[in-house]
């Protein structure tokens, strides 16, 4: 693919250089910060307007954001920490391309992490409100054949599953987790027969949670996990050998 400078078409069709990040300039207030201007960043890379292998240009994101050069580059270092971006000797800063077995560890830290928080829930009733929410987006974006918004979705579907922790620390190691497993989502070019599939199984787990049952939705998390670990690294395998073959 060609890298360029960091063109790309975001899910609502903004388009140009900086994927519409002059929009989120007041997101930074007063208090500008690398923090903030990274936490920016990691959701439209998450999102898809800097798909993999994208050049992120300091001029065009720094003009857009109203942020200075080093506030820029501390935030590329901390994306860069994060697995997210890499830098290359005198070419710059690119939205990193996963290989295989970061997506095989990517799924092995969430079966640890999401089971363990569906194992360490308490008594029931367990607050379910922002889960039935993020399925009831996904169900929405399907009916709009919107595959993208239903990656979306799951994604803020596990995101909250992860919340019933109660832990800041568990939901800043997922967040980082699940924007890294986006980079292989947006290299898939079968988005719907990625996603389409879960859509039902996010809500028996909710079902489940529903109910008070922790163990079955326990049970139907891991399972869920390990068919998609099976299903997403054999779509990226074929993703990113089939331009290798050309």
């Amino acid at each position: 693919m060609d890298a360029g400078d960091a063109k790309a078409t975001g899910p609502t069709g903004t388009t140009g250089p900086t994927g519409g990040l002059a929009d989120d300039r007041a997101l930074l207030g007063r208090t500008s910060t690398a923090e903030r201007v990274a936490d920016i960043l990691r959701t439209r890379i998450a999102e898809g307007f800097f798909p993999p292998g994208t050049r992120l240009s300091e001029e065009s994101i720094g003009g857009a954001l109203g942020v200075s050069r080093n506030t820029l580059r501390e935030a590329f270092r901390l994306l860069t920490h994060e697995r997210l971006l890499v830098h290359e000797l005198n070419r710059g800063v690119f939205v990193r391309v996963l290989a295989v077995d970061d997506v095989e560890d990517i799924y092995r830290t969430r079966r640890l992490v999401e089971g363990a928080v569906v194992r360490g829930l308490g008594r029931p009733p367990f607050p379910v409100d922002a889960l039935a929410a993020a399925v009831a987006e996904g169900e929405a974006a399907a009916l709009a054949a919107d595959w993208r918004a239903v990656s979306t979705a799951n994604i803020h579907f596990h995101r909250e599953l992860v919340a019933l922790a109660g832990s800041a620390r568990t939901d800043e190691l997922m967040r980082s987790v699940l924007a890294e497993l986006r980079l292989a989502f947006h290299v898939v070019d079968d988005p719907r027969a990625l996603h389409e599939p879960y859509l039902a199984r996010n809500k028996e787990i909710l079902e489940a949670l529903r109910a008070g049952e922790r163990a079955a939705a326990e049970r139907l998390l891991a399972r869920y996990l390990d068919d998609s670990r099976s299903r997403v690294t054999a779509a990226y395998a074929r993703a990113v050998d089939e331009p290798a073959a050309e």
